[in-house]
């Protein structure tokens, strides 16, 4: 299985990203934002956390015009995976991949601590490693976090069971306290809180492990 992770000018995560895909069985390679192709055979895509462009614009904006977006698009748009952390569902919502928009956090403050996510949906390659219902604990570090959408919007998520997580105790305003969500073909996914960060218990917690392991297990039967 081969994983790509994207980098921009600001990304800091990327790295993070990377080990994260390795330790559930990939095989990574670190694109740069000015490609204009992503690796022969990449089966999943990886869009990091950060600043991408210094935030300049709106948060992703100039990431999602650089030359290796359309490449990302045109993968999502053939079926291929897709995951967007922290800055990288910033991303992805600019790019028209998914609907909504993250704006200000409620308080207008940036933070940064380890909060309770409820696995919304386990019908998912990136959620099926965890039960419907379950509590997972993932770090958070934003400033422009807080979900929103239009209600024709939120109802098509909520009806078609494509919101993937929920915070427990909403820490930045979003609507039906969505953490992240899921394309229509439920092979892309948004999310906020940052999973690379919860796989190592040296670091604090593992509880994101599932998720890079359930989406390599997916395309290993592929």
């Amino acid at each position: 299985m081969k994983a790509a992770v994207i980098t921009f000018p600001g990304s800091n995560c990327d790295r993070d990203l990377a080990v994260a895909f390795e330790a559930a069985g990939a095989e990574v390679t670190r694109v740069w934002h000015k490609d204009a192709a992503l690796p022969p055979g990449t089966d999943v895509v990886g869009i990091p956390g950060g600043f991408s462009f210094g935030d300049y614009l709106r948060c992703g904006a100039i990431a999602a015009r650089s030359p290796i977006a359309s490449a990302v698009v045109a993968h999502a748009q053939k079926g291929g995976y897709v995951l967007g952390v922290c800055n990288g569902f910033q991303v992805l919502v600019e790019t028209g991949l998914l609907p909504g928009v993250l704006m200000r956090n409620a308080g207008l403050k940036f933070i940064c601590k380890p909060v309770a996510l409820e696995v919304a949906t386990a019908d998912s390659a990136f959620t099926q490693g965890y039960a419907k219902g379950a509590t997972a604990i993932i770090p958070i570090a934003h400033h422009d976090g807080n979900y929103q959408a239009d209600a024709e919007t939120l109802a098509l998520l909520e009806g078609e069971d494509r919101v993937a997580f929920r915070y427990v105790d909403n820490p930045n305003g979003s609507q039906h306290s969505i953490a992240g969500i899921l394309s229509e073909n439920r092979r892309v996914l948004g999310m906020m809180p940052h999973p690379e960060r919860a796989v190592n218990a040296q670091h604090g917690g593992t509880d994101g492990s599932a998720l890079f392991q359930g989406v390599m297990g997916a395309l290993a039967l592929t």
